[in-house]
């Protein structure tokens, strides 16, 4: 294998060259110098096919990479915001500790994974550093739900997606479900009395809440089209 000076050289070449690196010639040449140098001295000699293979795998990376980077600008899947604050631009992830929904406070990281997908490092509002953790972008990361007023009980309609706020005596996380059952109740000047009997997504159970635990997404909407 090469030097790590030699491997420096390539890389310099790498960037100045085309397809010009990947030559049976220009490897040759190279390989030639490279064995006649000083720091290669009693180590096996150096393959023209080594040097070429090291191109072709470099450029395959790089070409890998500005793919990946172009993609994820195009569907503004990640900000390149690294470090900072994005809690303003209202963001949630899914945790796979437990499946439920919490807002990010900030992106620290980002990843690529050899699928092609991406994978950030969040840190959740309200917790610390012990509870960062890494999420795949497309399936665990998304704009925040939006809490329901009141006034809007009527547009929920049975079958609508929703997002529920469960609570339990050691817990209260929030959790994506469908509503299955509408009881329809007159309003007193406490609000809505409404009763909304909705399945949760992660385990298939049922439960009757109040309008004040739901919300809806911002990109499939509870209430398009039900006015």
């Amino acid at each position: 294998m090469p030097s790590m000076e030699q491997v420096q050289k390539m890389e310099h070449l790498l960037h100045d060259s085309s397809k010009q690196s990947l030559d049976m010639d220009y490897c040759k040449k190279l390989a030639k110098l490279f064995n006649r140098s000083s720091n290669r001295a009693g180590k096996p000699i150096l393959k023209w096919t080594e040097i070429q293979n090291w191109f072709q795998t470099r450029r395959e990376n790089h070409l890998y990479e500005e793919t990946s980077l172009n993609g994820a600008k195009e569907s503004h899947a990640i900000p390149d915001l690294k470090g900072q604050d994005l809690s303003n631009l209202e963001f949630e992830v899914r945790s796979s500790t437990d499946g439920a929904w919490y807002d990010v406070d900030t992106f620290l990281s980002h990843r690529f994974l050899d699928s092609g997908e991406i994978e950030v490092q969040v840190r959740y509002i309200g917790f610390g550093p012990e509870h960062d953790e890494w999420v795949n972008v497309k399936n665990d990361v998304r704009q925040r739900s939006v809490a329901l007023d009141l006034s809007e009980c009527h547009k929920v309609k049975v079958g609508d997606q929703v997002v529920c706020f469960q609570e339990r005596q050691d817990q209260a996380r929030y959790y994506d479900a469908h509503v299955v059952d509408i009881q329809r109740r007159l309003h007193d000047i406490r609000g809505c009395r409404c009763l909304f009997l909705i399945r949760y997504d992660h385990d298939s159970t049922q439960e009757s809440v109040r309008l004040r635990r739901l919300c809806c997404r911002p990109n499939v909407p509870v209430l398009s089209g039900n006015s």
